[in-house]
């Protein structure tokens, strides 16, 4: 057995946590470009009580709040010229996987030249970028838990990650009460991404004890607490905890052991159309297990089966199905905007932004293997 784990990720757990967001953030810069979206951090009052948070600790700030799901590279650039034209020297981020994966980009950008492109391909390393401060806003992606941040260049469509140790936060802020005022839709759509972080981590070929321990975990918590979250909104707030360290650790098994085929797949539907990250795996998830689960990670896919109710590993995408109706997210490709004339782009382009994801599936799939999942997920 041979391994390598490496995460310096610093979680601040709790409920209230975030109003000690000036005090954490105070080591590590005087001026905070907060980056959020066009409106929501704002109309829950979250913003206002960072901005006084940080007032209060002699940190001024400045607001970035242009980021929309499914982020740009421009968005990223524009976002670190301003935190450069201002002196910004720390980014605070507060939402969604967007809105910190956008973050990152900007804290990466505020002291790297050169195209992010570049970057994003491995052409150009970095290892520096503006310290980070994240408080996530939703249990989905669990950016807070790792180097990654994915991006879609808006010129050709691809979306791919910028990935280094340089933007793990300084300081993650996971504040389960800073979830409770998602609607539904999302609340549904974030936790199946956050479940199939988990489930892909675990089936990776690069999977390992620490990430596999981590997994199961996560995976037992999230079938325990989204579909009551989902469908009672009195749910205690312990139910909130579990889906929230949950997604949390779905971002840092993903960091050390990868995505597979699903994320792979994804990328190139959401890259393309501009779909909601969450629905596009839920309409890809069963049909990409089908295709996979009797290869390298049979026992795993029984393990996830028998957390969703089942008992052996050819039941679970039935299982996974069963999952979705029970949060109303039992959807297709074709409910999402994408045709049969898409699928030889995004086929092509799954090689070109996924062929890690396709290196950690843990069976061997080809262009031709991944065209006919698309058709079979229309």
């Amino acid at each position: 057995m041979n391994f390598k784990y490496f995460l310096p990720v610093n979680i601040i757990f709790g409920k209230g946590k975030v109003n000690e967001i000036g005090s954490i953030t105070k080591p590590y810069g005087k001026k905070a470009l907060i980056v959020t979206g066009k409106s929501s951090a704002i109309k829950s009052g979250l913003y206002d009580r960072v901005n006084e948070a940080l007032s209060k600790e002699g940190i001024t700030s400045v607001l970035f709040n242009k980021v929309s799901q499914n982020p740009l590279t421009t968005t990223a650039i524009e976002g670190a010229k301003e935190a450069k034209e201002n002196g910004c020297d720390v980014v605070v981020a507060l939402g969604g996987g967007s809105i910190m994966d956008c973050a990152k980009a900007i804290a990466f950008l505020a002291v790297n030249d050169g195209d992010i492109n570049d970057y994003i391909f491995n052409k150009k390393v970095s290892d520096k970028a503006l310290p980070l401060v994240l408080v996530p806003t939703t249990c989905g992606t669990g950016s807070e838990g790792n180097g990654f941040a994915v991006l879609t260049n808006p010129e050709n469509g691809d979306k791919k990650s910028l990935r280094c140790s340089a933007i793990v936060a300084k300081a993650s802020i996971v504040d389960p009460e800073c979830m409770m005022t998602m609607p539904k839709k999302v609340l549904a759509s974030v936790g199946f991404d956050a479940l199939c972080h988990c489930m892909e981590a675990y089936t990776s070929n690069i999977s390992q004890p620490f990430t596999d321990a981590l997994s199961t975990y996560g995976i037992t918590q999230i079938t325990e607490s989204l579909p009551d979250l989902y469908n009672d909104e009195s749910s205690p707030v312990e139910l909130w905890e579990k889906l929230t360290v949950a997604s949390t650790i779905g971002g840092m098994v993903i960091n050390t052991a990868g995505v597979t085929l699903a994320h792979g797949m994804e990328h190139p539907a959401s890259g393309l159309k501009d779909i909601v990250h969450g629905q596009g795996l839920a309409a890809l998830t069963p049909a990409v297990i089908e295709a996979t689960y009797n290869g390298k990670a049979l026992e795993k896919f029984e393990f996830i089966s028998k957390a969703l109710g089942g008992k052996k590993a050819h039941e679970c995408s039935d299982k996974v199905r069963e999952f979705l109706k029970n949060i109303d997210l039992n959807i297709t490709l074709s409910s999402l905007g994408i045709s049969e004339e898409d699928i030889p782009w995004m086929s092509e382009n799954c090689l070109k932004v996924s062929a890690g994801n396709l290196l950690n599936t843990p069976v061997e799939i080809g262009v031709e293997d991944i065209a006919r999942i698309y058709k079979t997920a229309l």
